[in-house]
Parts: structure tokens; C-alpha cells; sequence
């Protein structure tokens, strides 16, 4: 499962949807609305079903979603 063969659109998208989420105030959510673009929303319902996210239209992070995002976060940083 290495390499550039993993890094798809839908991968993309999921880590766009993620990374919305404010990572020092896990208190905060965000919210999908139904004039987003189609493919975040399929993103956002990605993301609950791996059990990352509370809802599948966004809602708040879960123990597993703050570790994820955490660690996005890290890794967008460094690659700045």
C-alpha cells in the first residue's frame, strides 16, 4: 500500500475534509452544507464511516478523527 498508487482524488478530497477541523479546539465541528461540492461531501461520508468523524455531514472529530487530524496537521506542516 505504498507509494503514489494510493494518493487518489478521493484520498485528496477525505484529507481536505480533515484537515477543515481545528485541531486545538476539539469542541469545534464543522458542518457539510448541500451546496458543497458533491466529491467533499462524499469525502465527509468517508471519513464517518472509517469512524473518524462524528456524522457523515461533518460534526465533530472522534478519538480516532483528533489522532488522524493531529497528525495531517504535522505532516502539512512540514511539508510547507
Amino acid at each position: 500500500m505504498k507509494g503514489a498508487d494510493i494518493i487518489s482524488a478521493e484520498l485528496v478530497n477525505d484529507l481536505k475534509i480533515l484537515s477543515c477541523f481545528n485541531t486545538d479546539n476539539h469542541e469545534q465541528g464543522i458542518k457539510i452544507h448541500s451546496d458543497c461540492a458533491p466529491e467533499l461531501a462524499a469525502a465527509a461520508k468517508r471519513l464517518f464511516d472509517k469512524g473518524l468523524i462524528s456524522r457523515d455531514d461533518g460534526g465533530y472529530l472522534t478519538d480516532l478523527g483528533v489522532t488522524t487530524a493531529e497528525h495531517l496537521e504535522a505532516l502539512l506542516l512540514s511539508l510547507r
